[in-house]
């Protein structure tokens, strides 16, 4: 291509291209300060590229070939990685929400499987439910025994929670919850993890009791056999089939008819229905839609301001190697990176990577202070904000 010619080559001692190391030997702040700011201290800075050699390190989470492989070959690479990924934290000693774990699903992204199972599944276990199905669930899905979604958006309805159109009925005669879905606006449309992967769902679906509906409240419903993995009788789940990206998420669909589950499979910290029927509120209302509200905070540092980022760098490296005509004759072709109007284009998207990280950080802590407010004292007067 044009322009390629004079500036072209990687240096033959580091490997970099001169250009690249040309920009990144003269920067007009210190780089390694403003790392240590954006990854909060050094000493978590350490920890990340630690973490992140680690994982660069291990075979099977190469990036090799990624956009050649089919949609078949992405999901079982994507599962794949998730089970190393386990295997690699229990080998280190890694938490579960530890700062490791973080940094390790940080650098792998979307091409690791069961991210519903482990960001969204367990944690709402952990909020709504009490001691007891927390010890009961969250073992057997932390060691992949079993592996969950979260079956919240149906056809008709997807972000207006008071809108679910899948029933769940008290039947006190058997102490069991009959569980619906009467149309096909509906079936559960979208959740990841549910096409070829979970045996379990948290299905938000209408409480109704005594006659009465209680609004949205969350289940715990085995949906495929621990045996041989068919659904189960009542149950129909499928893959939704290819979409314009994401092809090793496990999105799915999952229709329920006259679907028996037990009372306690009711995740009932802050409400629960007594043997008789009687709903029992404890809190506020909104308490259901809250892991949902942490998962949507979490997406913003763990998903959404990430992309941005490497956006951000591909095209600036791009910019800064890609040379394109000579301003004066004699002169190198000069680095697009230096046009203003490259500028204009990049520089703003920069800028708001580095907005959008400080703002996250600040919404994740006062959405956490507020986790703290609601189980330790009972207090949901911050709900409304957040």
């Amino acid at each position: 291509m044009e322009g390629d010619s004079e500036a072209a080559g990687p240096s033959a001692q580091s490997g970099v291209n001169p250009d690249i190391h040309s920009e990144r030997t003269s920067p007009s702040f210190p780089v390694e300060r403003v790392t240590n700011l954006l990854d909060g201290g050094a000493e978590l800075t350490a920890t990340r590229r630690h973490v992140e050699s680690i994982i660069n390190s291990d075979s099977t989470f190469s990036q090799d070939d990624r956009y050649f492989l089919t949609r078949v070959e992405q999901y079982e690479g994507s599962v794949r990685r998730a089970v190393r990924l386990r295997e690699k934290m229990k080998e280190l000693g890694w938490a579960d929400n530890g700062t490791e774990a973080m940094f390790a699903f940080r650098v792998l992204g979307a091409d690791v499987a069961f991210g519903i199972h482990n960001g969204v599944f367990i944690p709402t276990i952990k909020e709504l439910g009490i001691e007891a199905q927390i010890a009961k669930w969250v073992p057997l899905a932390q060691d992949l025994q079993i592996i969950g979604t979260y079956a919240q958006t149906e056809l008709g309805h997807g972000t207006y929670l008071r809108g679910l159109e899948t029933t769940v009925t008290f039947d006190p005669s058997n102490q069991e919850f009959v569980i619906n879905m009467p149309r096909l606006s509906s079936i559960k449309w979208w959740p990841g993890d549910l096409g070829r992967s979970a045996t379990h769902a948290l299905v938000l679906a209408q409480l109704y009791t005594q006659g009465k509906c209680q609004g949205m409240h969350a289940f715990i419903v085995q949906i495929r056999s621990l045996v041989d993995h068919s659904s189960l009788p009542g149950v129909t789940v499928g893959d939704i089939g290819p979409k314009m990206n994401f092809d090793q998420v496990d999105n799915g669909f999952l229709i329920l008819q006259n679907v028996h589950i037990p009372r306690e499979n009711m995740l009932c910290r802050y409400s629960e229905v007594s043997p008789d029927g009687t709903y029992v509120k404890r809190g506020s209302d909104r308490i259901n839609y809250f892991s949902m509200v942490l998962t949507r905070t979490r997406l913003l540092s763990a998903e959404i301001i990430p992309a941005l980022a490497k956006a951000c760098v591909i095209a600036i490296r791009y910019s800064v190697v890609r040379r394109q005509s000579k301003l004066k004759p004699g002169e190198m072709e000069t680095k697009i990176l230096d046009y203003q109007m490259q500028q204009q284009k990049l520089f703003p998207q920069l800028a708001t990577v580095f907005a959008f990280h400080f703002m996250a950080s600040s919404f994740e802590a006062f959405c956490n202070q507020v986790k703290v407010q609601i189980k330790s004292k009972g207090d949901f007067s911050s709900l409304p904000e957040i």
